[in-house]
């Protein structure tokens, strides 16, 4: 009798460990979580022995098989249901901040969650290109970023994925944008990331230091550096300012997963939460040949999250400079040390605006990530020369100031979809006769508002101009993908290329004589930043409304 109840008793728990574990599982949208918790669960039973953990191991394979099983039948009676479900899975999967997964599973219910008869089915390629690919899709501003992290002591905000945006970003699906905001005499917990990270020092100072296996290094740092911590490194910082945030702006590089990045804390208790607490008890003990007690005790403690407050002395003495040698073969410290853009020779100057960049070729560490940093501070009214990379994607980001952008682009039509629409109207460019007919190239002017916080896209080839507005100055940091052996064509100015041709190519490329085109490329007498369209037509004596 009592084996009997003693088996009733067992298989309960087996079937409200499935029950249980499952209904969670389906909830959160995962593929497959349910066997491997249910499975979980079942080693952890007390109660159990050896064999009846075994048993409850297998019948949740086979509940979790009865369970895919109705699943399929329901996706083949209605796969547009199926799509849905899938459409939200992607979201909950990849989307990080709740406004941005809301946005997300808005877009999956208009497309994909009406009944059959009330729309036809959307294909999943159309959506995302009318979907995701409509307005401008290389302007961001402040609505478009999710917070990652946030504590009463400060904040960090990433935008999305860039090809959740637009499928126009394959090129660069792997780098997100990062800002990242400290308020004074703040301490931020030591974590490593599954990414390389690139920042530039937007506001205030402090103290970055990095922890390897055998020695730290700690570099002060201000406004104007630029420094980059590799991926898996554990580093922590402090804001030893006693009124300025300190603000960075940061280009990751995830190295796992495209465009994916996660912090660990080895440090840590209930929030931030420790990697440590993943692992059992068993382990910690052996590991640190203590008692878990104590394991427990060390690491429960720590509740104000990843940005907390520090007081001054602690400040003071985590702001000492304490830089040591690269443990590693082939590195130096000096390798990872921050670099001051500002107080580097700028590449452009004149009192229409500043350019200051990092040659990568003299920066290990950079060229080894193919990424350049560079920042402008253009002068209230003034504006910089057309020009376009050749080999870089330029993500600007601005920091102060407001402004204008403007680009040329053939991807996009006025309407803001892909030039591929165009393609499939002019049916592949052939005519009846199946000759190949002239589809023209049309460029669309891709314009936006500058403001803090806007971040902007230029792709290699596409000329762009940004233009201050006639209050401000309008500073703005650069990150360059794929950077190395990259070249700047400016398109006006003293050295823009057009110079360069011959008289003849002038004659026959613009239709008219070259001395008529010499007339307007040979006039405009500075280099690189010049008189905004307001100070020019102000020179010529037109009035300005």
């Amino acid at each position: 009798m009592g084996f009997s109840k003693g088996r009733v008793c067992y298989s309960v728990v087996v079937l409200v460990v499935a029950l249980l574990v499952v209904s969670v599982s389906l909830s959160e949208g995962k593929e497959y979580p349910e066997l491997r918790q249910c499975k979980h669960q079942c080693r952890h039973q007390v109660q159990f022995d050896e064999a009846q953990k075994l048993g409850c191991e297998r019948s949740c394979e086979d509940y979790v098989k009865v369970k895919e099983s109705i699943q399929k039948e329901r996706e083949v009676s209605n796969p547009r249901q199926d799509k849905y479900r899938k459409c939200r899975e992607r979201c909950q999967e990849d989307e990080e901040g709740r406004k941005a997964q809301q946005v997300c599973e808005g877009e999956c219910e208009r497309v994909w969650g009406g009944k059959e008869d009330e729309r036809a089915e959307i294909d999943e390629f159309e959506r995302g290109e009318r979907g995701e690919e409509s307005g401008n899709p290389y302007v961001f501003q402040e609505e478009h970023f999710s917070t990652h992290l946030r504590t009463q002591e400060g904040r960090v905000r990433v935008l999305p994925k860039f090809t959740k945006m637009s499928k126009l970003f394959e090129g660069i699906e792997n780098y997100r944008v990062l800002l990242f905001e400290a308020n004074p005499q703040t301490f931020v917990v030591p974590n490593h990331w599954d990414a390389d990270t690139v920042f530039f020092v937007a506001q205030g100072r402090g103290t970055v230091s990095l922890v390897f296996t055998d020695r730290r290094e700690s570099f002060n740092i201000e406004q104007g550096h630029v420094m980059v911590i590799p991926a898996g490194v554990t580093a922590y910082l402090i804001n030893s300012d006693d009124k300025d945030k300190l603000v960075l702006a940061k280009l990751i590089s995830p190295v796992s997963n495209p465009g994916k990045f996660q912090p660990f804390f080895a440090s840590g208790g209930r929030n931030p939460e420790s990697i440590f607490n993943a692992f059992s008890s068993e382990v910690l003990e052996a590991v640190f040949k203590t008692s878990s007690e104590r394991v427990q005790r060390i690491f429960s403690q720590q509740r104000e999250g990843v940005i907390i407050r520090a007081s001054k002395e602690q400040i003071r003495a985590l702001t000492h400079d304490k830089s040591s040698h690269w443990p590693f073969g082939g590195k130096s410290s000096k390798d990872f040390s921050p670099v001051n853009l500002l107080r580097q020779r700028p590449k452009e100057s004149n009192e229409f605006g500043k350019l200051f960049e990092i040659d990568i070729s003299e920066n290990k560490v950079l060229q080894d990530l193919g990424i350049s940093v560079s920042f402008a501070n253009i002068t209230q009214d003034s504006m910089h020369t057309p020009f376009y990379n050749s080999r870089a994607t330029k993500i600007a980001v601005v920091l102060n100031g407001r402004g204008n952008f403007e680009m040329a682009c053939s991807h996009v039509s006025k309407s803001g979809h892909h030039e591929r629409h165009h393609d499939r109207r002019h049916d592949s460019g052939r005519s009846r006769q199946g000759e190949e007919t002239e589809t023209p190239i049309h460029y669309e002017k891709i314009s936006s508002e500058l403001r803090p916080g806007t971040v902007f896209i230029v792709p290699p080839g596409h000329p762009f101009v940004t233009i201050a507005s006639q209050n401000d100055n309008l500073e703005v940091v650069c990150f360059e993908i794929n950077a190395e052996n990259n070249h700047k064509f400016p398109l006006a100015g003293q050295k823009n290329i057009l110079k360069n041709i011959e008289r003849e190519a002038k004659e026959l490329a613009f239709a008219t004589s070259a001395d008529e085109v010499d007339n307007v490329f040979e006039n405009q007498e500075e280099e690189f930043f010049f008189r905004g369209p307001r100070q020019q037509r102000r020179q010529r004596g037109f009035s300005v409304v």
